[in-house]
């Protein structure tokens, strides 16, 4: 927010936040997309071969609950210990304002967490409970970044539009989950988006702040949003590309082990016979 006001009437030299502040939160979703998506393609490759379902069995997937649930509480404390620690008392009210929005967005994450973990030692909970949560918490995420750009300059209010819509539509689809089971393509394109979230507050990281030390944007210039909703359509192209080399992978493991499993059922059923032609022979 270069030379811009802020509700006390004092002049901002700079964009509100930090890299880091942006980093964070980016690489947490690019491992929770990853993560969801690995397990979408799972499923579902395991359903087309009922002989590896073991894999995708429902102990397999409990367990994989509660593990995630642990990591996204994980993830929540650690992000709101790091707002808190590099925090300055000095602040303005604005900033702190600031502050608590990012603070807001990840205890509604938190609380997916628990849903997780409840979900996962409580078979009376309905699986469905953790997609509400997924949804409630990317449309309080898409309500926060509606009014968390008070003040700012061209540039940064669009590049957190665009944030604000790809987190609108990640918790639409995660609402259609509700309303479904196990579908596939919905789980996928939910990924995607979620990909496409972190990903970007990776691209806005590197605008606002840029930590290489290069030229910096021009954050008042209106051609540059123009040029962003560019850079935003190749963000989104670049996590099918890379969902489609994670679903490459995962098929290709769960064919090896498949092999692999017949190969030494193979091996068995020659042992037994070689055993059975001994006795015979005794």
């Amino acid at each position: 927010m270069n030379d811009s006001e802020d509700t006390n009437g004092l002049k901002l030299s700079k964009p509100t936040g930090d890299f880091e502040g942006h980093a964070l939160p980016g690489s947490f979703l690019l491992i929770l997309g990853l993560w969801w998506s690995s397990l979408s393609i799972l499923k579902f490759v395991c359903k087309q071969k009922k002989e590896t379902f073991y894999l995708g069995s429902k102990a397999l997937i409990h367990r994989a609950k509660f593990l995630e649930g642990i990591v996204l509480v994980g993830m929540v404390i650690t992000g709101i210990s790091g707002l808190q620690i590099f925090a300055d008392s000095s602040e303005i009210q604005f900033l702190r304002i600031l502050r608590l929005h990012h603070i807001t967005i990840y205890i509604f994450f938190g609380l997916l967490g628990v849903a997780n973990i409840l979900c996962a030692t409580i078979s009376s909970l309905p699986a469905s409970l953790i997609k509400l949560m997924l949804s409630n918490a990317f449309f309080v995420q898409t309500f926060i970044f509606y009014n968390h750009t008070h003040g700012r300059d061209t540039v940064d209010i669009f590049l957190h539009k665009l944030l604000g819509l790809a987190a609108f539509l990640a918790g639409l689809v995660s609402f259609m989950e509700v309303l479904t089971k196990n579908n596939a393509i919905l789980e996928l394109l939910r990924s995607s988006l979620i990909i496409l979230q972190g990903s970007w507050l990776w691209q806005l990281g590197f605008i606002l702040y840029n930590p290489t030390g290069g030229p910096a944007w021009d954050l008042k210039d209106r051609n540059n949003n123009m040029l962003l909703s560019i850079y935003f359509c190749w963000h989104y192209a670049f996590t099918f590309i890379i969902i489609g080399v994670n679903y490459a992978v995962i098929t290709w493991l769960v064919k090896w082990r498949l092999r692999k499993l017949c190969l030494a059922e193979v091996t068995l059923l020659k042992n037994a016979e070689r055993e059975q032609e001994s006795g015979d022979e005794m």
